[in-house]
């Protein structure tokens, strides 16, 4: 992927953000954040995943002698992991039993879970965002028996809080995080670059081993993903969520609107309640 060029004599912030590839999949909905950042700002944005999510077969799964129908409760903390778990749970002819406890993340994946089972109010618990909400959540059913469904790559915040706690748990890789191939973005340029998980950072240097920032505007959602651009030797230029931005659009907007008042130009056009 090549870099987007400084002009000389130019700081990097000084240059307007013309055309975002944003690393994830595009919309369902023709109207979004990103649709509505694009009218307002005339910015091309363009959508690609970075990365590509590919099940564990389920008789891999099995030679992890990994019991379903044991435990009592499940964790979910992405919509990735309800679609394999219960697709493994179809492959194995397994009927989620009635008494059976959810616990997930957000409202966004308990609603998600929704689409695979017929959810009963007191046996569905749900954080507020965060993983640490959850944890609270969590605490007080210690009495049961925790199944986590995850990738091969995910965060260590989850498991750790299990074992200083004494919870019993059991952790079930039922799918993998791989690079995508973006070969033919080898010669595209972005003003700006948003990413949503290390592992679309990764995936950054998978394809482009020699990729060189430039005036490449970078934009990372959650504190993993900052880390990552940093650890990487790249320059974050916006990050979310923040206090006045919790979404990514709202960030990006953020930094066009404050750059562009730095710079002595009018950004975009202001709408209520857009």
């Amino acid at each position: 992927m090549a870099e987007s060029a400084v002009q000389p004599g130019l700081d990097r912030h000084a240059q307007p953000i013309r055309s975002i590839l944003v690393t994830q999949p595009k919309p369902a909905n023709d109207v979004s954040p990103y649709s509505l950042l694009a009218e307002r700002y005339g910015i091309r944005v363009d959508f690609r995943e970075f990365i590509d999510v590919q099940g564990v077969p389920y008789k891999e799964f099995r030679k992890d002698k990994v019991n379903i129908a044991e435990h009592t409760a499940v964790i979910f903390t992405s919509r990735n992991a309800v679609d394999h778990f219960f697709r493994i749970c179809q492959e194995a002819k397994l009927e989620m039993p009635a008494e059976m406890k959810y616990f997930c993340i957000s409202d966004q994946t308990a609603n998600y879970l929704q689409k695979y089972i017929v959810l009963r109010k007191r046996k569905l618990f749900v954080g507020l965002r965060t993983a640490a909400d959850l944890f609270e959540v969590i605490k007080k059913h210690k009495g049961e028996k925790f199944l986590y469904p995850c990738s091969d790559i995910r965060k260590d915040d989850l498991p750790e809080f299990m074992r200083a706690n004494n919870l019993k748990f059991t952790e079930a890789v039922i799918y993998r995080t791989v690079a995508s191939d973006l070969s033919d973005l080898s010669d595209v340029k972005y003003d700006c670059l948003a990413f949503f998980s290390p592992s679309g950072i990764s995936s950054l240097f998978v394809n482009f081993p020699d990729f060189v920032q430039g005036g490449t505007r970078i934009a990372a959602f959650g504190p993993t993903t900052a880390k990552a651009v940093r650890d990487a030797n790249l320059i974050l230029d916006i990050e979310a969520p923040m206090p006045n931005a919790p979404s990514m659009t709202g960030a990006i907007e953020a930094y066009i609107r404050k750059h562009a008042v730095e710079a002595g130009i009018t950004a975009g056009t202001d709408r209520s309640g857009s």
